[in-house]
């Protein structure tokens, strides 16, 4: 799989765009699928499989553990581990560097060979609180944690069932207690964790592995623990944060975009609010189609909560469609206190956006008088202006495309490798959508 493009993308702006995209497996299932096919020596084969940089770092690295990786045809892998050796640790944190799925895999390394070694990741790679509480569960799973000055390594001659309960519903958190306590001994209790779509989707895999997974009410997951996992076929979930992007995309610039494989289960809360600001959308069986249900887009007040609430990774590209509503809206952000490092690009480009530290919104937020800039007002509609933007990560990045494209004028965006975790065929994609769009 070749994921290597150009890394610049000049793009000219100011009109609607119209055409169909196809959406495949979604960014945050299939790796985790590849994952999990690391608890069975046998031949896991996963379909609707997207050509993006997470999966590519995965099959480099189920490769470096020993294991059989391949694509059958453009869109299935098929995953065996017969066996599996140690990564060394400077090849491990080339991994780690690159994404963050490298972590989960260490339920099944201590299932399979009781000995993990993996870099100290720090929070630039994927924050202090998310690796506390996955080595954590570990911890609480039996797993005995040495921590050296660049990295950790892990022992457990068997890992343990236990009751288990997050501090927050983390999603990687979740992950890594379903991963590590599939083939524990005894029962594992896991409460207040997280119940996204993708994690039922893993769950899913999981029981057809072989495993004995419940959900429960009020956010808690029973998993009994078995000796043996199976392989599976599984096709992926595909990916409702990538069609979410579209949408706001043919809204922002007044356009017409039909997004093939787009499924309205998974994503009926982010449909309800793209209605209520004023876009439009029909549902085939075959994906949905995006545009505008008027002339103008309407402001409104949008908060970000856990599932099955506004997902934090659709207000990015929400934000860009809104600086072209009529009014003031708001957006409250109470999962991450630092998802809006891409506003001081919007705002160089025109966009009309006040950050505060104060909760502008209803829903209980942990980020309350902690000084995080995590509520903004955005006034619309602004024409937007050209700019040079360094993308500086996925979801923002491809709310600078949207604004480029929403833009008078030509955009230069560097640092394209970003979005191409995500997205498949990002450039192919934008021409079929008639988007002028130059690579270099």
């Amino acid at each position: 799989m070749n994921v290597m493009e150009a890394d610049t993308l000049n793009i000219e702006g100011g009109h609607p765009l119209e055409g169909e995209v196809f959406v495949r497996g979604a960014k945050n299932t299939v790796p985790k699928n590849m994952v999990a096919a690391l608890l069975t020596s046998d031949t896991c084969v996963i379909k609707n499989v997207s050509h993006i940089v997470d999966v590519d770092v995965m099959c480099d690295m189920i490769s470096a553990f020993g294991g059989d990786v391949a694509f059958t045809d453009d869109h299935t892998l098929r995953v065996t581990t017969p066996s599996l050796t140690p990564i060394p640790l400077d090849q491990m944190g080339d991994f780690a560097g690159k994404s963050r799925i490298p972590i989960l895999a260490c339920g099944p390394l201590l299932a399979r060979t009781g000995h993990v070694i993996i870099p100290a990741l720090g929070g630039c790679q994927i924050g202090n609180r998310p690796v506390d509480f996955h080595i954590e569960a570990l911890k609480i799973l039996g797993a005995k944690v040495e921590v050296h000055e660049t990295y950790l390594e892990i022992f457990a001659g068997h890992l343990r069932g236990a009751k288990i309960r997050l501090p927050y519903p983390s999603v990687g958190a979740t992950e890594q207690v379903l991963l590590s306590s599939v083939l524990a001994d005894g029962v594992t209790e896991l409460s207040n964790a997280a119940i996204e779509p993708e994690i039922m989707d893993l769950i899913a895999v999981l029981q057809k592995m072989g495993a004995i997974i419940s959900v429960d009410t009020h956010r808690v997951i029973t998993i009994h623990g078995v000796k043996k996992l199976c392989g599976f076929t599984h096709k992926a979930l595909p990916d409702r944060l990538e069609a979410a992007s579209w949408a706001c995309l043919a809204a922002a610039t007044k356009g017409r975009i039909f997004v093939r494989g787009a499924e309205q289960m998974n994503m009926m809360t982010f449909l309800n609010a793209f209605r209520q600001a004023g876009g439009a959308f029909e549902i085939t069986e075959f994906g949905i189609e995006f545009s505008r249900a008027g002339e103008t887009l309407r402001s409104m007040v949008l908060e970000t909560d856990i599932h099955p609430g506004f997902m934090t990774d659709w207000q990015q590209p929400f934000a860009v469609m809104l600086t072209q509503a009529d009014g003031l809206s708001v957006i409250h952000e109470t999962v991450y206190e630092g998802r809006f490092g891409y506003v001081e690009a919007l705002k160089l480009m025109g966009a009309r956006i006040q950050l505060y530290q104060k909760c502008l919104g209803q829903i209980s937020c942990r980020f309350a008088n902690r000084n995080a800039l995590h509520s903004v007002v955005i006034a619309g509609p602004t024409t937007l202006k050209g700019a040079e933007i360094h993308i500086p990560d996925l979801r923002g990045g491809f709310s600078y495309i949207i604004a480029a494209l929403v833009a008078q004028g030509s955009s230069k965006l560097s640092n394209m490798w970003l979005i191409r975790r995500g997205y498949e065929d990002i450039a192919k994609k934008l021409r079929a959508i008639k988007a002028n769009i130059h690579e270099e």
